[in-house]
């Protein structure tokens, strides 16, 4: 797998392709500047070997060229958190960003503008992808966020450079760490899967079942299995038409030998509100008019049991509905068990958009080995799934 440290980039220019799809506040000011960072050790890498930096990304879904969308709102933090002070060019194909790309000099970075103010952006476009080409010499993918989408800049540029193509250092360490996960882990292995549908997580399970010891079972999830058990579910979350699905995996699960953990107590309440009346009952006693919002403490007990004796994590998805402080003790308590096994010597992979927000929001994020950048890529490589934006990089 090549990677940035193959190369020498002296008086080479790189084309890279970040991942910049940051949040901006009403004022186009950045709010969260975790993926600029992310990209850093790729650009000053690039820099000190006496390079220059050609960045592309996408920001938002703007139908068309929307000044709402244009990466000149981030160019300033860009810099900030860089060190170094950005060009920008309000396009990124044609002869004016030609002309920028040919007077750049080693040390100097350049952001192209907003990709997707191209539809052949998306579409994967070959001509386009052929003009992007042009605006460097080494083309190096650093986005995992988009790392499965087969999209202009990110798959199908890679075509035009044969061998002078790598990954950057974020994307090599994502692939590392989900790696590490699957197939170079060191056992017990754990995966938790959360969040609210058994049918979004399905191909996640089915893939990891033979790779992992244990799975724990949290969020709304819970109960479309519970439910199929016979348990009593009250008003809680409930894929009704995945009960059966629910039972198979079950059975999957004590013929691999995958000890599958579900939540034995829940924090329930009579709304879905912070205010709400709140108890604590069996999962399996839930009164009708309730519905489980978090996991109870004899659960997280459990969990932090199970987690304590593991020797690789994977944690994807909150195990409540952690926005609401009251229903948030089953998530923080699961994140100070993962932290803990951490210091331990155990590898920990978060990833997975709520629980990022998760071990963001409760000070976890440098207790845990590493933490993905990518939602829906993380999810399609756990389901097994081969990512077109890796791929054409290994080609």
């Amino acid at each position: 797998m090549a990677t940035i440290n193959d190369f020498n980039f002296e008086n080479k220019k790189a084309l890279i392709r970040v991942d910049f799809n940051v949040p901006l506040d009403d004022a186009f000011k950045v709010t969260d500047t975790t993926r600029i960072e992310a990209a850093k050790p790729t650009i000053i890498k690039i820099l000190e070997d006496g390079g220059s930096c050609v960045l592309m990304s996408h920001l938002g879904r703007p139908k068309g060229i929307s000044p709402e969308f244009s990466l000149q709102h981030i160019v300033e933090t860009v810099s900030e958190v860089i060190g170094v002070q950005v060009k920008f060019v309000n396009d990124c194909i044609g002869a004016k960003v030609e002309q920028a790309v040919a007077a750049l000099e080693a040390g100097e970075i350049l952001l192209l503008e907003n990709l997707r103010f191209y539809e052949e952006e998306k579409k994967g476009d070959a001509a386009f992808a052929k003009k992007l080409s042009k605006l460097g010499d080494i083309y190096v993918n650093d986005a995992f966020g988009t790392a499965h989408r087969a999209h202009a800049s990110t798959t199908v540029v890679a075509q035009f450079f044969n061998d002078n193509k790598c990954f950057g250092i974020l994307l090599a360490k994502e692939i590392e760490s989900i790696n590490k996960v699957l197939n170079d882990n060191e056992k017990p292995v754990t995966a938790i899967l959360g969040g609210a549908k058994v049918s979004s997580k399905i191909g996640v399970i089915e893939n990891i079942l033979d790779k992992v010891d244990h799975i724990i079972v949290g969020g709304g999830m819970t109960f479309t299995f519970i439910k199929a058990l016979g348990g009593k579910i009250g008003s809680s979350l409930v894929e009704d038409d995945k009960m059966e699905l629910a039972l198979e995996i079950l059975e999957k699960a004590k013929a691999k030998n995958t000890q599958i953990h579900l939540p034995i107590d829940a924090v329930i309440a009579d709304a879905f509100s912070n205010d709400a009346s709140i108890k604590t009952v069996d999962t399996t006693q839930i009164p009708d008019g309730w519905m489980g919002l978090d996991c109870g403490p004899k659960t997280s007990e459990n969990f932090a049991h199970v987690i304590a004796n593991s020797k690789t994590i994977l944690w994807n998805g909150p195990l409540g509905v952690f926005e609401l402080e009251n229903f948030a003790k089953g998530t923080i308590e699961l994140g100070i068990a993962i932290a803990e096994a951490t210091k331990n010597g155990a590898f920990s992979l978060v990833g997975g958009g709520d629980s990022v927000a998760a071990v963001k929001q409760f000070g976890f994020a440098n207790k845990v080995s590493y933490v993905s950048t990518g939602g829906g890529a993380m999810l399609e490589m756990l389901e097994g799934k081969t990512l077109p934006g890796i791929e054409a990089i290994l080609k």
